[in-house]
């Protein structure tokens, strides 16, 4: 098992899906978020779900956002790395469900030196699929001070940050509106 803490983000505002995507039936899981959970638990020591509010209807480690009016990566961000004591934690997002294994494990292995290590494939760098260092919280809390809410914006601040390219763009897939989930789930 990975020995730092996973974050599960899901408390975005689903706009192109029209609904809370998390709360969705996901394979033979009642939810997105419950089928992520349990996946993620089986990979990580350490499992947490980051959050607006507890709308989930299981029993999981909450981490709430601070702010419950603005849906931004960096007020979680902030949230998460204010409340964990961990060096560093791994943070996903509730709608990338296809990630594999080895995948978390190289980007853990490869963040030993860094204060941010994020996947990437031929076509993107994934801002939310990566290990972010606690030593980060006063570049987020400095970007925050000045309204930048993309965590894009955090790897101008960082003096150690990676990027581990990935062949597989598939199991970065995001399932953001109704034809995605349609032809995911099936």
């Amino acid at each position: 098992m990975i020995d730092i803490p996973c974050v599960i983000l899901s408390g975005g505002a689903s706009r192109r899906m029209g609904e809370d995507k998390s709360l969705m039936p996901f394979k033979n899981f009642d939810t997105l978020i419950e089928y992520q959970y349990d996946k993620l638990s089986k990979i990580f020591s350490t499992v947490y779900i980051s959050s607006k509010t507890n709308k989930f209807n299981f029993s999981a480690k909450l981490l709430l956002d601070q702010s419950s009016e603005i849906f931004s990566p960096m007020i979680a961000l902030h949230s998460i790395l204010s409340s964990l004591e961990a060096k560093k934690v791994f943070i996903t997002t509730v709608d990338v469900p296809f990630i594999e294994k080895d995948t978390f494990e190289l980007l853990v292995k490869n963040s030993l030196p860094n204060q941010l290590t994020l996947a990437k494939d031929r076509s993107y760098t994934h801002n939310l699929c990566g290990v972010f260092s606690h030593s980060l919280l006063p570049f987020v809390t400095l970007l925050l001070d000045e309204n930048i809410h993309k965590i894009k914006a955090l790897r101008n601040y960082t003096h150690s940050y990676q990027e581990v390219l990935f062949d597989d763009t598939q199991q970065f897939v995001n399932i953001n509106t109704k034809d995605e989930y349609n032809k995911y789930i099936l």
